[in-house]
């Protein structure tokens, strides 16, 4: 007998769970979480996942609550018997953490790696990492999906003469490589320099702006301090339009008002993280039916290349 399918979610992406399994035509598994008086919560499955190949939903944005109740998910899902048990993290958090940039510090990505795989992960889907090395810190099956799947059926239906793709920094610059192929457009690129963590020094743009319709790709924004002072440098340089598209829409402390009164035109997002405060000039994209023909195909033992259009 072929083992079942079954979709869970824990409650910070609830909303896209629900979306989901919509998309797969499945009812979204029942769960529920014990609150303690102190804090301590105890997630469990209300119905039996036994023999099942159980897919969790569960982007790991602050808090570190978010990562806790997922493995203690996946912990319960293994000792309840579960075939497989897929960890479906949208947004995989703690993912700048990938290598030691200075000395005696952590390399927070790869033991959330290691968390996830000694709490009985048997597959990970995720999407955009901040870096792709990321997929091998993982001893399980890793999908890598991309937003650009929705991002550039979008950035086409605008119509923009005189395209050209942008990345905010060095490391960017193969994603926007990408996309310059995909949407035949130039490239230019941005070089920033730090004095501290969240905080750009200066930003200098290698390529020609002037009479341009920029779009600017990243894997997120956070406090959106480059992707503004970007905007107001290309704007000076003579650029007809800024836009963002940027997958994770972490926008921290007063992020969403300096986009707001930045010249940024507008702001493409995906929903892997729930939007915070809404803005005029930020536009959510879905990726639900993505994730839903990916877990699909997973379940079905079908090919998902086919999926990875970066």
């Amino acid at each position: 007998m072929e083992a079942p399918i079954k979709i869970f979610t824990c409650k910070a992406s609830t909303y896209l769970a629900k979306e989901i399994a919509k998309s797969i035509k499945l009812p979204l598994g029942k769960s529920s979480i014990l609150q303690f008086s102190d804090g301590e919560f105890q997630p469990s499955f209300e119905e039996t996942v036994r023999g099942a190949h159980v897919f969790i939903v569960q982007s790991t944005f602050p808090p570190s609550d978010n990562l806790m109740e997922l493995l203690l998910m996946i912990d319960a899902a293994r000792r309840a018997s579960a075939y497989k048990i897929i960890a479906v993290i949208p947004y995989f958090g703690f993912a700048r953490q990938d290598r030691k940039d200075k000395p005696r510090v952590s390399i927070g990505a790869k033991l959330v790696a290691d968390l996830l795989h000694t709490a009985g992960v048997s597959r990970v889907m995720t999407m955009d990492l901040h870096a792709d090395q990321i997929q091998g810190f993982f001893n399980v099956p890793v999908d890598h999906l991309y937003a650009s799947s929705v991002f550039v059926p979008y950035i086409r239906s605008l119509n923009l003469p005189n395209l050209v793709i942008g990345s905010p920094d060095i490391g960017g610059a193969k994603r926007a490589n990408a996309y310059s192929r995909f949407l035949e457009a130039p490239m230019v690129l941005g070089h920033k320099t730090r004095d501290k963590a969240n905080s750009v020094e200066s930003i200098t743009v290698i390529g020609e702006v002037a009479d341009k319709n920029v779009v600017i790709v990243d894997d997120l924004v956070d406090t959106a301090g480059t992707v503004c002072r970007a905007a107001s440098i290309m704007k000076q340089m003579g650029a007809k339009s800024v836009r963002v598209a940027a997958t994770h829409a972490v926008l921290s402390s007063n992020a969403v008002e300096k986009i707001d009164n930045s010249d940024i035109k507008e702001v493409i997002v995906t929903n892997s993280i729930p939007l915070k405060q809404k803005s005029p000039k930020i536009k959510v994209l879905s990726i639900a039916d993505i994730f839903a023909d990916t877990i699909s195909k997973v379940y079905n033992s079908e090919s998902i290349s086919g999926n990875f259009l970066v």
